[in-house]
């Protein structure tokens, strides 16, 4: 199995009890623990209910944290250049959480996979909020 790195709305997801749910439970059974970035830490905390944290924190801490530096932010920032070139308006973030899936190796498990569309990128929908 290749690599994985949790899109937010996987791991939002995934917190609700819903269908990431399981799946994730599987993966974090599994050889390869799935990845998460900074990016995905901070969209979930930001959106973190009162007295939520710890349990948010001990579920993130069960995860490989991808790095993001130059490497990712040049990636980040040429995707976001060319697309807009084109007419296409990708968010930063995504962006970012793409270019640290690049960078590694891992698959990108999303619910948005529209929100993806790079090339380098091997998306898997994981269809969310069931």
């Amino acid at each position: 199995m290749s690599p994985l790195l949790l899109d937010t709305t996987v791991l939002i997801d995934a917190l609700r009890g819903r269908t990431a749910a399981a799946r994730v439970r599987e993966l974090r059974k599994a050889v390869h623990v799935p990845w998460v970035c900074a990016v995905n830490v901070e969209e979930v905390m930001r959106g973190a209910a009162g007295g939520k944290e710890a349990v948010i924190m001990r579920f993130l801490s069960g995860l490989q944290l991808a790095p993001l530096g130059r490497a990712e932010g040049e990636r980040a920032g040429s995707w976001r250049r060319d697309y807009a070139r084109r007419g296409i308006t990708l968010s930063q973030a995504d962006c970012l959480i793409a270019a640290a899936a690049v960078s590694v190796g891992a698959r990108l498990a999303t619910g948005n996979p529209k929100h993806f569309p790079m090339p380098e990128l091997d998306v898997d929908h994981w269809p969310v909020g069931r």
